[in-house]
């Protein structure tokens, strides 16, 4: 019997995993594995020396997962895996000398991640020199720096007067605007906030709420590997053809109705999962958006009594997420580059291609918007939904860099004339 376990997989095919089974079983697994489980009746583990590990890019702004060597300590726990219920032997799939090499521990999460939410922390609490704070692991340079960008894009502060040159761009000497004091008071990731900021003035809050709590948990749609066509088309009643981030609040409304006329809790699981939904990820999501829910509501933010429209929605996100805008590549350009067509440009540079699961896929226009952009063998932007320009324009009117070109006399008007351009982060807006 030959079993697979992976984070993303569905709940019942990760518990076929800790039934013991009769004959010999052959489990193929990612590091979830690694540490805190214990898999029945392995007495062998083979060990490619290798992970997918999630890292912060400070120059493309996104999350990567890359392959990389493990350190010493995660080698020896997936040793110990095969020790658990009796003696075993762990395959090393790499030298020794390979072994030896490799640094003793991996590293720390502050050194993989994005510091916005720890600076915005530290910044009201007002920890003087964020520099020189004495961090057990101390981050680089230039991971501060984006933390404080990432701050400066979402209007959170404003550099000094003192802030010039190398100041302003290793991040030192900024104070918390209005903006970041609200954002310093929700427990969330800034990015999140922000959404949920701009939201309560686009009168969208109620949607937005339901979106950043879908963002902040694992989505809740399965699609088995040996069932993948039925799943898709379990879960085309809850896609929306224009964003997938309505396809969050569509989801949201059919598990309040079925809540409302369950019978059971084991009717309700049932039913859940005839539509290829984890029944647990769906109560995580419920309990995260009932605690933003309470939180929002003890500072007296009211949610919207009527349904927000499309762009009213997507503003709110926008506000949060400028750097996850893209445009779509002409297809000259795309074969110029050697590249498959289907691909866009993005802010700084990047050329995402859209996510192979996605329900919009080529149908997502010209413009997008993406809840992720994430990196493994390519770059794929994931939750994604179309929008206008010129919402770009309304909400990064002070992050655009302007600049005149081809002038020319118009008679009609008496004066000289020229052609305005703007970009965002080097994308033609």
């Amino acid at each position: 019997e030959i079993l697979s376990l992976f984070a993303r997989q569905s709940v019942s095919e990760q518990e076929r995993v800790f039934n013991p089974g009769n004959g010999r079983r052959i489990i193929l697994t990612t590091n979830v594995a690694e540490t805190s489980l214990t898999v029945p009746n392995i007495r062998y583990v083979v060990d490619s020396g290798l992970a997918r590990v999630k890292r912060y890019s400070y120059r493309n702004k996104v999350e990567q997962l890359q392959i990389e060597p493990i350190s010493q300590a995660a080698a020896n726990q997936r040793a110990g895996r095969c020790g658990r219920v009796a003696d075993g032997i762990c395959i090393r799939l790499y030298s020794e000398q390979d072994y030896l090499s490799r640094p003793k521990f991996t590293d720390p999460e502050i050194l993989r991640s994005s510091l916005a939410a720890v600076l915005l922390r530290m910044s009201s609490l007002r920890l003087p020199k964020i520099q020189d704070f004495p961090f057990i692991d101390k981050p680089l340079g230039r991971a501060i720096a984006d933390g404080v960008q990432l701050l400066d894009e979402l209007g959170a502060i404003v550099y000094e007067d003192s802030a010039v040159g190398q100041d302003r761009d290793e991040g030192k000497h900024f104070k918390l605007t209005a903006i970041g004091k609200q954002l310093a008071d929700l427990p969330l990731d800034p990015r999140i906030g922000r959404m949920l900021l701009a939201a309560k003035d686009q009168n969208a809050l109620r949607e937005v709420t339901v979106i950043a709590s879908a963002l902040a948990t694992q989505d809740p749609r399965e699609r088995p590997i040996d069932q993948t066509a039925a799943a898709d088309q379990a879960h085309l009643q809850f896609a929306d053809e224009r964003s997938e981030f309505l396809g969050f609040v569509k989801l949201w409304d059919w598990y309040q109705d079925a809540l409302k006329h369950k019978h059971s809790n084991r009717q309700l699981e049932a039913f859940c999962r005839s539509k290829f939904l984890s029944p647990r990820r769906l109560r995580e999501w419920r309990d995260v958006h009932g605690q933003l829910h309470t939180m929002l509501g003890e500072k007296g933010w009211k949610e919207n009594a009527l349904a927000a429209t499309y762009e009213q929605v997507h503003l709110s996100l926008l506000t949060g997420l400028l750097g996850y805008v893209a445009k779509k590549e002409e297809d000259e350009k795309s074969q110029e580059r050697g590249s498959k067509t289907g691909g866009y440009i993005g802010a700084r540079g990047i050329r995402p291609f859209i996510w192979p699961g996605s329900t919009i896929g080529k149908k997502a226009g010209a413009w997008i918007l993406a809840g992720e952009l994430q990196e493994t063998n390519r770059m794929y932007a994931r939750t994604i939904a179309k929008i206008e320009p010129q919402w770009v324009e309304k909400v990064a009117a002070h992050r655009l860099v302007k600049s005149l070109s081809d002038p020319f006399w118009d008679s009609r008007q008496g004066e000289v004339m020229a052609f305005e351009r703007g970009t965002l982060y080097g994308l033609p807006i």
